[in-house]
């Protein structure tokens, strides 16, 4: 008992039965996924089979990848841009742009998306007023394709895009770009040759956040893309509730958990993820 105590510290004791209700709640559901994909409804990679059978699987998962990637450039360029105005801006307007930034996050995604639904549509309020001012002759198809997805996941995600970002920026010693400036850099060679490399990690942090939240979008989809835009998500939803093959959409969820962790596997060989996650460089 000496011994294990010596490489054992007394914390540990203590929070070990949540460690294992962790375990048990969180990495069990998991297992059950992989453990899913690989015997329903046979043993075997039957289902992962699937993916080279058809192009109809192909197409879902590249139509998903290829909006997460969209979405998570706009909204990471939109959201770096409120980042740096409200860290560069007074006190009190900081304190208003966050709040609305905090406000953003207790709206419902449903309420967004109807909202959105409500302004995009042939009638919309944006269609409206377009043809009004005469910039179009007939209403813009906002709806029912991968645009209006975009504008839906894009207005939601640049919140969590705005977090981390700003995060990293209110760390940057302000001395910093003095000092940069005082030595003869230019205002944009001081944003690109040492500010914008110093938020590096909260950049690569919001690129990160923005894309795996992205990947399970499921409301946004399906309600502006009208059917048309079949993210994975959306087609899971189907597999589980109105065709039953749960081995075809443990094994979608599977290839979205290993295609997170590979991304973060990838980035890990670049960069310390521990600094991108708020952890101290060493």
């Amino acid at each position: 008992m000496q011994a294990l105590n010596r490489h054992i510290h007394p914390g540990w004791l203590i929070i070990a039965p949540l460690l294992l209700m962790v375990v048990a709640l969180y990495l069990g559901p998991i297992l059950n996924i992989l453990w899913l994909s690989v015997t329903d409804p046979e043993p075997g990679f039957g289902n992962y089979a699937k993916l080279t059978e058809g192009d109809a699987l192909i197409r879902i998962v590249w139509t998903t990848v290829r909006i997460c990637i969209i979405t998570t450039v706009f909204s990471v360029i939109f959201g770096y841009s409120i980042a740096y105005a409200m860290v560069h801006c007074h006190q009190r307007q900081k304190t208003y742009m966050l709040t609305l930034l905090l406000v953003s996050f207790w709206i419902s995604i449903l309420v967004r998306t109807f909202a959105w639904l409500m302004l995009l549509g042939r009638k919309g309020l944006v269609n409206v007023t377009l043809e009004d001012i005469g910039l179009v002759a007939e209403p813009i198809a906002f709806m029912r394709n991968e645009l209006g997805v975009l504008i839906g996941m894009v207005h939601y995600m640049i919140p969590y895009a705005v977090l981390p970002l700003l995060v990293s920026m209110q760390s940057i010693d302000q001395r910093v770009m003095d000092a940069s400036r005082n030595l003869g850099a230019s205002g944009s060679q001081t944003f690109w040759r040492v500010y914008l490399p110093m938020t590096m990690p909260g950049l690569v942090a919001s690129t990160l956040l923005v894309f795996i939240l992205s990947l399970g979008f499921y409301v946004t989809p399906a309600v502006l893309g009208g059917g048309k835009v079949l993210m994975v998500a959306e087609y899971i939803s189907v597999q589980l509730l109105v065709t039953l093959k749960w081995g075809t959409a443990a094994m979608l969820a599977a290839i979205m958990l290993f295609g997170v962790l590979a991304m973060l596997w990838i980035m890990s060989r670049f960069m310390k993820l521990s600094t991108v996650f708020g952890g101290a460089a060493r």
